[in-house]
């Protein structure tokens, strides 16, 4: 029997309907309407794009959403200084600026820069030291955070289960080993240098991949009844469709399928959540300063 399909975008509409009575409650009992701000250095247009939906999903949540964009060409001192403005302002309880920077400018200054409590994409050391010792004040980055919801509102237990992390990026790989780990579970990360990676992804209950390499988990990587999580999305050529190219994950999905128990699509499964995820972290950190 094929695997049950995890619904992302049905679990990031509910997450994001709690989010709405989360900020009506908090407007109703402190006067605080929890206020997000994207800052945009140039004109990337999926960074445009994926802009425009966040700063739309706040307000449809009933929260403050600004975006302020930048010439691509701003000197990192004056990146800075605005951060430096925004981080002192008491209307602004996240700050986001999207990535990628343009090269003149350090991403990591960048980073180091935002306050902590204000860094709710979570990439702050300071969050990251308090989501690995399980520090509930931290920010958990908002994909894997939307991955262990997903896994919660699926059902799938995740305490005691054999977890393999498919890649080590500080984005996805470090903070799902980290959150998988402080809920329980016995965590394996592979990359790269995994020596037989086939035999170490079969022991997995739950597999996560987010190595960024289109429909690279199949069927014979794969344990029989093995949850899959694919945060992969990639864009592959394809003359049969309309607009030439498809996009895919990193598992090969109808393969993988008739072998899993439980599987996010993609398009559909981990994607959604993450918008959703910022939108929760952004009310959390009012509610924290409130």
């Amino acid at each position: 029997m094929p695997a049950e399909l995890i619904d992302g975008v049905a679990v990031a509409k509910e997450i994001r309907a709690e989010v709405a009575r989360d900020a009506a409650a908090l407007l109703a009992s402190r006067g605080i309407t929890p206020g997000l701000t994207v800052v945009l250095v140039g004109e990337d247009p999926a960074s445009a794009v994926y802009v425009a939906s966040k700063e739309k999903a706040c307000k449809e949540a009933g929260m403050n959403g600004e975006t302020i964009r930048l010439a691509a060409d701003t000197p990192q001192a004056d990146l800075l200084a605005l951060i430096d403005r925004l981080n002192a302002d008491p209307a602004v309880h996240g700050i986001l600026v999207q990535m990628p920077v343009p090269k003149h400018i350090d991403p990591q200054a960048v980073i180091l820069r935002i306050a902590p409590e204000k860094d709710v994409d979570g990439f702050h050391p300071i969050n990251v030291g308090r989501v690995w010792i399980g520090d509930d004040t931290g920010f958990a980055p908002c994909t894997p955070a939307g991955v262990m919801v997903l896994l919660e509102r699926a059902g799938v237990r995740v305490a005691g289960a054999n977890a393999v992390v498919l890649g080590r990026s500080t984005i996805v790989g470090k903070p799902m080993t980290s959150l998988l780990v402080n809920a329980s579970a016995t965590v394996t990360v592979c990359h790269s240098k995994t020596r037989d990676l086939a035999s170490v992804t079969r022991g997995a209950d739950i597999l996560v991949a987010a190595i960024g390499r289109p429909e690279f988990v199949t069927a014979d990587m794969v344990k029989p009844g093995a949850v899959v999580i694919d945060v992969g999305i990639n864009r592959v050529d394809d003359p049969t469709a309309k607009r030439g190219y498809r996009l895919c994950g990193d598992v090969a999905f109808a393969t993988v399928r008739e072998v899993a128990s439980k599987i996010t699509p993609v398009p559909g499964g981990v994607g959604p959540m993450t918008i959703a995820m910022l939108l929760k972290n952004t009310v959390r950190a009012a509610e924290q300063r409130a």
